[in-house]
């Protein structure tokens, strides 16, 4: 025997072979690797769960072993039977994932919604009769959606619950919940708030706090306001003696214990349930339960979050007299069940205090717990809802005038669609604070910190709103809404309604606005307004450069406003102005500016007092404050003043700006397409807007080629003017010609047939098949990018890789515009063929040439969807075919050694040495 023989074995188990287990080699691997057990890589397999080799990545290859007696062709009673079995098979899975679908989709939303209706019909006979009510079959669509409505909130409200109570576990109680003698409600906050603060600035590290060797320095940056309470969650050795103390005062009271809340094991309980076992997708019934206690559950819910406050709710109105009021509103149920949860605080916070008189630790803190889910939720639907509604509803207001509107017209359009009317202006006051918010981050990157210091940082990793709604008092954050409100107004009436005013008194014919859609031709100007909102404008929004150039311009006023004004030091900070001579140390760099100020005006100290407390009305709890050390100059106070009014008259320059230069520009450009007719204003504005866009990238980037010389001028043209030219025949082909081709495809299969009778001529518009085009050509590519990977895949995701710096035009014709312009024009030609030239060739009736004209593309359509499902349904009988063969022939599988899947070795295995 040979000795290199000898050393074949097993890579897993590491034993040579034999002739009841050979080894095989079947893979790229060589070596003392090469060659395996077929049982061992199986176990191997089922193991790893994998179907190809860790180290070469090729693929395992097995040949079915059948019996001896497996006929050629499968017998017809075999087939029957199997497809009996696989038919049996597929009725038990249907009934039982049908019985899923009812339960879930059918009985929870049904009885949901039909013991909502019952709960607030408000008779005794309504409880009699439903039982009858859940068996009646009215109206089983619009219930079953009303009532998912009503399980999606309630499923809402049990996770906010839930939520909520691990804010409160993880970031620590009230104090006024730890003490055993709160004070009263109203008296409470300010005292609570001194002893938070003098708590706070004790246990605070003498790092983060101004060096008290120098008094005057807090009048030249921002210090930490003092009367801040501490965030209970950021600090563990407080909560730890806060519980230590607690367990002093009272060691019988259970605090601790109601603090972990552990009454259900729910971590155990997730760790045995699945979302298959839970929705009874794993095939058993077990779900049949979990639907009781979902129903069970969600009628709790709706007793206690929804019948309880709105029937308090409605006896406080009805008995106030405000009823009429509220049903004027339109919105009657909302607003009383948010006077309900009103009334409903200030009754748990009324039961707390008594709690606490007379010590009932438990109660009062279980009252206590019910107070902050309740304030909790008020304030989520204050901040959420009703702070934009009121934006919203500003922003129309003081835009009446640029359309041309009135109250009155609000008015009616409110009467006729209070609900869409209500939720667009909630929509317009999102985007609003959205925007504002995203401005207010850009000018924390140019500012120096601590200049907007009564302004919330949204970016501050320890802002957490929800532990503010829990810890803060209530009339803190009636405050903060307020000077919200009155902030955000006045910016609307400085930005909005007084460059109007402004506008209309300087040129007369410039507004209204024309925003009013054509009625004779609706669906074209929907389709544009898609296309600009889906194509243009994403297209505008999404370059970097606009929020670079936004970024510099204030960048640019800041330093002139700080120069003019001597407040460069107060804006930007003493690290600008120290750059050209030495690095500044924030630490002990106080005493030139410390001499400068106590040389100045002495009411200063008062000043910074009212800057602190203007800093709490709206600061976040607990939150440092990053600031740098700024000179202070002469008549501060007066500077401060000339800044903001510079600021007012450069936001309103800038409103004017941005509303009349885009609007006039499009309009002038459009002028020369249209004429004198009246455009949407919208398109005017897209337009000019981009092309105030291009002119300005243009413009920057010549500055910046200018200093580089002419002959790189000149190269960098020629690479842009290259570059821009393979845009466009890109362009031109991707986004002018698929897309037109693919919408008058679109109109051809289905737009046509459906619209248009067949005693009539249909009318094609290119334009706007282009723009639906356009829009199928997003949803395709969207879905394409979703989906498996195929060459269509590839190709756009290569296409998108390269951009347009490396854009290939050779790659995105060949593999991307010539396919998809052939298969496009093929299912638009052909056709047109067969019906204007083969069919009148065969001597039909004019009446049948006709309608081969117009139902052609649909026949085609159908065709191809009934060649799709017969091939399908093709692959899937030689899948069942297989299996059947497999499942009462095959008596094994034999490893195919890599020789002979590369076609140089026999299916035989190798001879075993020791046999030899």
């Amino acid at each position: 025997m040979d000795t290199a023989e000898e050393a074949d074995i097993c890579r897993v188990c590491r034993s040579e072979g034999t002739p009841d287990k050979p080894l095989y080699h079947p893979c790229v691997c060589t070596g003392s690797i090469k060659f395996i057990h077929q049982e061992c890589l199986v176990q191997w397999l089922k193991h790893s769960r994998k179907e190809y080799c860790e180290l070469c990545k090729h693929r395992f290859a097995f040949t079915p072993i059948y019996s001896p007696d497996m006929p050629s062709r499968l017998p017809i009673q075999d087939i029957c039977a199997g497809l009996l079995t696989s038919v049996g098979t597929a009725i038990r899975y249907w009934f039982h994932y049908t019985l899923v679908a009812f339960a879930w989709l059918g009985v929870v939303p049904l009885t949901a919604c039909r013991i909502y209706k019952c709960l607030f019909t408000g008779s005794v006979s309504s409880l009699l009769t439903l039982p009858l009510d859940m068996l009646s079959t009215e109206n089983l669509l619009a219930d079953c959606l009303q009532g998912c409505f009503v399980v999606t909130c309630t499923l809402c409200a049990f996770i906010s619950l839930v939520w909520l109570r691990e804010q409160i576990v993880h970031g620590g109680a009230p104090q006024w919940l730890e003490q055993h003698q709160p004070p009263p409600p109203n008296a409470a906050g300010q005292a609570n708030e001194a002893q938070a603060a003098g708590q706070g600035a004790a246990d605070e590290p003498p790092a983060a706090q101004p060096a008290p060797a120098d008094p005057p320095a807090q009048n030249e940056a921002e210090p930490e306001p003092p009367d801040v309470p501490p965030d209970q969650g950021d600090d563990p050795e407080l909560e730890e003696e806060e519980g230590a103390a607690a367990e002093d005062a009272d060691p019988n009271n259970g605090a601790q214990d109601d603090m972990n809340w552990n009454a259900l094991e729910w971590d155990r309980a997730a760790e045995e349930l699945t979302w298959e076992r839970m929705l009874g997708l794993d095939g058993s019934l077990v779900f049949l339960e979990h639907v009781f206690w979902v129903v069970s559950l969600n009628t709790l819910f709706i007793l206690v979050f929804a019948f309880c406050p709105y029937h308090i709710g409605h006896f406080s109105v009805v008995g106030l007299g405000f009823e009429e009021y509220v049903q004027a509103s339109h919105f009657e149920g909302l607003i009383t069940t948010i006077v309900g949860y009103i009334l409903l605080a200030m009754t748990l916070i009324l039961c707390h205090g008594l709690a606490a008189l007379v010590r009932f630790q438990r109660s009062r803190r279980l009252l206590g717990v019910c107070y902050i889910v309740v304030k909790v939720s008020l304030l989520v639907v204050v901040e959420i809802g009703v702070f934009p509604l009121i934006c919203g509803w500003w922003l129309d207001i003081c835009s009446l005038e640029m359309f041309d509107a009135s109250l009155k017209d609000r008015e009616l359009s409110f009467k006729s669609a209070p609900g869409t009317t209500m939720f667009l202006h909630w929509l317009v006051g999102m985007v609003y604070v959205f925007y504002f918010a995203s401005f207010i981050l850009l000018l924390r990157e140019v500012l120096r910190p601590g200049v907007l210091w009564f302004l919330r940082n949204l970016n501050d990793p320890d802002f957490n709103p929800v532990q503010e709604m829990i810890h803060l008092p209530i009339y803190r954050h009636l405050r903060r809404f307020i000077l919200s409100v009155v902030v955000f107004g006045s910016i609307v009436l400085l930005m909005l309604w007084l460059p109007i005013r402004l506008i209309k008194l300087l040129l007369p014919t410039f507004l209204p606005y024309n925003v009013m859609l054509y009625s004779d031709a609706p669906v074209s100007e929907l389709s544009l307004e898609l296309l600009l909102l889906q194509v243009v404008l994403p297209a505008l929004l999404e370059q970097g450069h606009t929020r670079q150039w936004l970024k510099g311009l204030v960048r640019a006023w800041t330093v002139s406003a700080g120069y003019l004004l001597d407040l460069h030091s107060y804006l930007l900070g003493e690290q600008e102005d120290n750059d050209a001579n030495q690095p500044v140390n924030n630490n002990n760099n106080n005493n030139p500016p410390h001499g400068h100020h106590n040389n100045n005006n002495n009411p200063a100290p008062a000043v910074g007092e009212g800057l602190h407390a203007a800093h709490q009305a709206i600061l976040q709890q607990g939150g440092p404050v990053g600031f740098q050390p700024y000179h202070r100059p002469l008549r501060f106070p007066f500077r401060i003043v000339l800044l903001i009014a510079f600021m007012c008259i450069t936001l309103l320059v800038a409103s004017l700006v941005c509303l009349t230069l885009p609007v006039f520009t499009g309009r002038w450009l459009m002028s020369f397409w249209t004429g004198n007719s009246k455009i949407h204003e919208l398109y005017t504005a897209a337009c000019g807007l981009y092309v105030c866009w291009l002119s300005i990238r243009g413009v920057t980037v010549l500055l910046a080629w200018m200093p580089q010389g002419r002959t790189v001028i000149m190269r960098k043209v020629q690479e842009w003017t290259l570059m821009i030219l393979k845009t466009l025949v890109v362009a031109l082909l991707v986004a002018g010609v698929i897309p037109l081709l693919l919408g008058l495809l679109f109109e051809l299969v289905i737009v046509a047939p459906l619209r248009v009778p067949l005693d009539q001529t249909p009318l094609f518009y290119p334009w706007q098949d282009w723009a639906l085009g356009v829009l199928h050509a997003k949803i395709i590519a969207a879905i394409t990018l979703m989906g498996p990977q195929w060459w269509l895949k590839t190709v756009i995701e290569q296409v998108y890789a390269n951009g347009i710096r490396n854009i290939d035009l050779q790659f995105i014709i060949r593999k991307l515009a010539a396919p998809v312009i052939s298969v496009l024009l093929l299912s638009l030609c052909v056709p047109y063929v067969i019906a204007a030239g083969v069919v009148p060739a065969v001597g039909v009736t004019p009446e049948m040439e006709i309608l081969m004209q117009r139902r052609i593309y649909p026949f085609l359509l159908m065709v191809v969807s009934l060649i799709g499902i017969l091939s399908f349904q093709i692959r899937q009988f030689k899948r069942l075919y297989e299996h059947i063969k497999n499942d009462k022939y095959l008596v094994g599988q034999r490893l195919v050694n890599y020789e002979r899947k590369a076609g140089r070795g026999s299916s035989v295995p190798p001879p075993n040495p020791v046999a030899e």
